[in-house]
């Protein structure tokens, strides 16, 4: 049998499935996204897209085009919005791959909107419309339009949808998660521009508001569909209420193995630097993980490796291709495993705690894994 990879990412399909179905169960209607872009949050974009469309989600959500594209050239036929495009988006491939576009502002939809007949960045349109879901910023700040382009974004929406070229198939908005208040205040500014929109003489079948935190927590956010990202992978959106508490299971196992054991006298200085130094006669282990395979070095001096049983602590600096755990006086022999994260309920720290060591959130912990990695899938 042959060695596991020294870098190995094992992601469970199963508890994705699980996810999905408990979030789902949970908001008990409204359709779910399952948000795959970013490479499923660093789990892989197509198995992780399966898994959750099979577990009863019915949309898929990608930040961009190119990742939409991935999904349908893995035979993935289900409906997918892409929100995120470039100052001078060029749709054709989108349009051509029936893929749903989020879009910001008036400029947009004039890009997406122009026909062949005027010869002007041409869109096949002649046999179907593009389909649109129109993005309105309620207090976020970042990606949407504002409550000045309104008026003009719908009128043009509602015009170019009377001439066949478009279908406003949904309105949505991101909630920016500072407070249950200011999650309503925006729930109330949507409504208005839902409003506002239909007064247009637009009818979409889908407003959605809520990711993973507000469709748990706020159930009048829900309306017809939820946007399920972090929750899907099976982390916690909130920081003083875990995955288990939640019924979710973390989805990702992250290992590599001990590449090395010394023992060193007291006071050694370890890794650069030397901002850590053994308080008494140790076992040092080094793991072949380091920044450049996207662990945080700020988890330097204290965050959690799990070996032979237990959970140490780095020791010093991680560098770009290593790390070095100290043992005390326990002992461990070349080749063990050494887990970073996985499910706590199999006695591995959380991804949860590399990020409290590193100062971060959840999110970026399992989506900044670099290419280094193999992948592995457990269904």
């Amino acid at each position: 049998m042959s060695a596991p990879p020294l870098r190995l990412v094992t992601v469970d399909l199963a508890a994705v499935r699980h996810n999905i179905y408990t979030l789902g169960t949970l908001v008990d209607g409204p359709h779910v996204m399952a948000v795959v872009k970013a490479n499923a949050y660093g789990h892989g974009a197509v198995p992780v897209a399966k898994a959750a469309l099979a577990a009863g989600a019915t949309y898929l959500g990608v930040a961009d085009v190119t990742e939409a594209l991935e999904l349908r050239a893995a035979g993935i036929t289900a409906p997918i919005l892409a929100w995120l495009h470039d100052a001078e988006p060029n749709f054709d491939a989108a349009y051509d791959a029936e893929i749903d576009l989020g879009i910001s502002s008036v400029e947009q939809l004039q890009s997406l909107s122009r026909t062949s007949a005027r010869g002007e960045n041409t869109i096949r349109f002649n046999s179907r419309a593009a389909v649109v879901h129109l993005k309105i910023d309620t207090g976020l700040g970042r990606n949407g339009a504002l409550d000045s382009q309104w008026e003009e974004l719908f009128e043009l929406a509602e015009q170019r949808e009377g001439e066949g070229l478009i279908t406003v198939r949904g309105i949505f908005s991101h909630l920016s998660n500072t407070s249950d208040e200011e999650d309503v205040k925006q729930l109330a500014v949507f409504n208005g521009a839902v409003a506002m929109a239909r007064e247009a003489g637009l009818n979409p079948e889908f407003r959605h508001l809520a990711s993973t935190a507000a469709a748990i927590r706020l159930p009048e956010t829900r309306l017809d569909m939820v946007r399920i990202g972090i929750g899907m992978y099976g982390l916690s959106p909130f920081f003083l209420q875990s995955s288990a508490e939640l019924g979710l299971r973390p989805a990702m196992t992250l290992e590599s193995r001990v590449i090395a054991v010394k023992t060193v006298p007291a006071d050694t200085g370890v890794s650069y630097g030397y901002s850590y130094r053994t308080e008494r006669e140790s076992t040092l282990a080094l793991v072949a993980l380091g920044y450049a395979d996207g662990i945080p070095r700020r988890g330097s001096n204290g965050a959690p490796v799990f070996i032979g049983g237990k959970t140490y602590r780095v020791a010093g600096r991680i560098a770009m291709d290593q790390l070095v755990v100290d043992l005390g006086s326990d002992t461990a022999e070349v080749g063990d495993r050494a887990v970073l994260f996985g499910d706590p309920a199999l006695g591995f720290p959380a991804a949860d705690d590399w990020a409290s060591a590193a100062d971060t959130i959840n999110y970026e912990i399992v989506t900044r894994l670099g290419d280094r990695f193999e992948r592995r899938y457990q269904s």
